[in-house]
């Protein structure tokens, strides 16, 4: 059994530093990760998580079970039932757990967000061929306004279900973003050369969730959140607006990730959190190898996303699993692309790849810095 222990944040930005450590004692059992939480009162909550048996679910590749599914999805009016029944789904996990999605989501629809589009929109973009295909139950994917409307409440939602026991969202974020940002500041502190993070890109930022948690986390940083969808860095805009003016303030670019145009070695930190269970294995290998052309030497790629080995991923009910698949077209190609070795082939060195929460994992690499 491999036995993990960490420390979370007790803050997302807190001092507390996380520490894993590692024995082997029977190679035949999942490892179990401990994750040990610090109050602010320095007492120590403890909760246990496993990694699964399989390299990845039964549920994808050429099994038998994931051709049972994708033959249920290629039937036209059961996929269409199977798309509102995951939407459905969606909503009602999320307003059980107190995050208010259809009133976030008209407050957004109802709001001046449309005004944003203009300064935001780069009209001569060509959208990749997938990214036209209908995801996430929509039948525009990332192109429509309830899409970008309902974003963060989908993103919140996928926090909580992360950390089914935590008492509320500022503590299901403890962990989920608390470690993917441990994990970002101390690959760097040991690979980077003693550079600071100073550049950040955030590739795929959604409505800019991901970005303004890098922004708080280095706030001495300039951060620029990139997306396909002019539709999500509308919203992305519109809600930095009604927040604090910050020191440096967040910049937002309608491009594509795999040639965002962006000059050569401009940034410290590539991000992208929880894009590439989205893309085609083409698309990921084309962002990965954007992110190193677009990173100095010493500089940090971090790629957070559903982890294949996750315990929780692979014993998900067959209902729930058939759901996410109907509105996820390239979820299989994700979970069979080895991801460390395309880092690798990139250019990337000092490959790490962590169970930073219970469906989660975060990979970090190195631009290598000059003998």
């Amino acid at each position: 059994m491999a036995l993990y222990t960490a420390t979370v944040y007790s803050k997302i930005n807190g001092a507390q530093p996380l520490f894993a450590t590692r024995s082997r004692t029977n190679k035949r059992a999942a490892p179990v990760i401990k994750m040990t939480q610090l109050s602010a009162g320095g007492s120590r909550h403890v909760a246990s998580f496993e990694e699964g048996q399989l390299e990845r679910p039964r549920w994808t590749g050429e099994t038998p079970l994931s051709r049972l599914v994708a033959a249920l999805i290629s039937f036209k009016p059961l996929y269409s039932l199977m798309k509102l029944g995951a939407r459905q789904v969606l909503i009602s996990t999320a307003e059980r757990t107190n995050i208010p999605w259809r009133e976030m989501t008209k407050e957004i629809l109802e709001s001046d967000v449309y005004k944003e589009m203009e300064s935001i929109q780069n009209p001569s973009l060509v959208y990749p061929d997938y990214y036209l295909k209908p995801f996430h139950a929509y039948d525009e994917g990332n192109l429509s306004w309830l899409a970008a409307a309902e974003a963060e409440a989908a993103t919140m939602s996928m926090v909580r279900r992360a950390i089914p026991n935590a008492a509320s969202l500022d503590e299901a974020n403890q962990t989920v973003r608390g470690n993917w940002l441990q994990a970002i500041e101390q690959h760097h502190l040991q690979y980077s050369g003693n550079s600071t993070i100073e550049d950040i890109l955030d590739v795929g930022c959604s409505v800019g969730v991901s970005t303004r948690f890098l922004s708080d986390k280095f706030p001495s940083a300039k951060v620029t959140g990139l997306d396909l969808s002019p539709y999500f860095l509308a919203v992305a805009q519109y809600k930095e607006k009604q927040n604090a003016p910050r020191n440096n303030q967040i910049r937002w670019i309608h491009a594509n990730g795999e040639a965002t145009g962006l000059p050569s070695k401009s940034f410290h930190l590539v991000s992208l959190a929880y894009v590439l269970h989205e893309c085609p294995a083409r698309a990921i290998v084309g962002l990965v190898k954007e992110a190193f052309r677009l990173l100095q030497p010493g500089g940090t790629i971090a790629l957070t996303d559903n982890s294949p080995k996750s315990k929780i991923l692979q014993e998900l009910s067959p209902v729930l699993f058939t759901l996410m698949k109907s509105t996820e077209p390239f979820l299989d190609e994700y979970y069979l692309l080895d991801l460390e070795k395309t880092v690798k082939e990139a250019g990337f060195e000092n490959v790490q790849i962590n169970l930073t929460d219970p469906r989660h994992r975060t990979v970090t690499g190195t631009v290598p810095l000059p003998p």
